[in-house]
């Protein structure tokens, strides 16, 4: 049996290719509850078959006000990542593409993360910089995952044990750099993950594109199989055409 890694970044309802509606959110955590599904810390997807875990990218501020207060409720882990040079800033790095509609929101500050790590919520890396790593330097790459990395462990005091790559851009010198560091480390490659997924890229499932009912809820059946496929299929090809134009 397949598990899934969930994506979200942003609970807003602006509709943009980052965000989810609050609204939904709930409903899909409520789903989870009500169906049984075993929701588990991200380091143990591999042990839990059919399990979910729950991911967090970038550390918007409306994660602490609007999704951690419904992981408590239901007590389900999850993993936030981390930009840590922009703590208390906003996703305004220079690499963010400029995208229609792609809001510029506030991330959280080092006092809201402490107090999610003393919570239980693992808080993983997600560079200092939001920088597409195969653009950078071999030291650079040292650099964004050591740094990284020890900002989280001494603000919090708790060992950081996972990485979610910027954009998903990885090669292969930098995930064994990443492995290196790193237990598991997240991609955005569309798709459930098996025993077969390599803990250093690990496949997600974007919730953009489960914000139907229909859809979140079809996940464990087969033809939501069939439609997370369709969907990466779309996804390879338009990034395909996008890198030659």
């Amino acid at each position: 049996m397949k598990s899934w890694i969930l994506t979200y970044h942003s609970l807003d309802v602006s509709g943009s290719v980052i965000s989810v509606d609050p609204a939904v959110f709930r409903q899909h955590m409520s789903w989870l509850a009500q169906t049984g599904t075993q929701v588990v810390p991200l380091e143990r997807i591999f042990e839990s078959p059919g399990a979910v875990a729950l991911t967090f990218d970038d550390g918007f501020r409306n994660f602490y006000e609007l999704a951690f207060p419904v992981l408590q409720q239901y007590r389900f882990p999850a993993t936030v990542f981390v930009v840590t040079g922009y703590c208390a800033g906003k996703n305004d790095w220079p690499s963010q593409p400029a995208l229609p509609h792609v809001p510029t929101l506030p991330l959280m500050n080092w006092s809201e993360l402490q107090n999610l790590a003393a919570a239980g919520i693992d808080l993983g890396s997600h560079t200092i910089n939001h920088s597409r790593m195969a653009t950078l330097s071999d030291a650079d790459t040292e650099r964004e995952l050591r740094a990284s990395q020890e900002a989280i462990e001494d603000r919090t005091g708790k060992p950081v044990m996972s990485f979610a790559y910027p954009y998903g851009e990885s090669t292969p010198q930098i995930r064994e750099a990443v492995r290196k560091r790193f237990r598991v480390a997240c991609g955005t490659k569309l798709a459930y993950v098996s025993p077969e997924s390599d803990p250093a890229e690990l496949p997600r499932l974007d919730t953009f594109y489960l914000q139907e009912k229909l859809w979140f809820e079809a996940l464990g059946k087969q033809y939501g199989a069939a439609y997370i496929a369709a969907r990466s299929a779309l996804r390879e090809l338009r990034s395909s055409w996008n890198k030659r134009h």
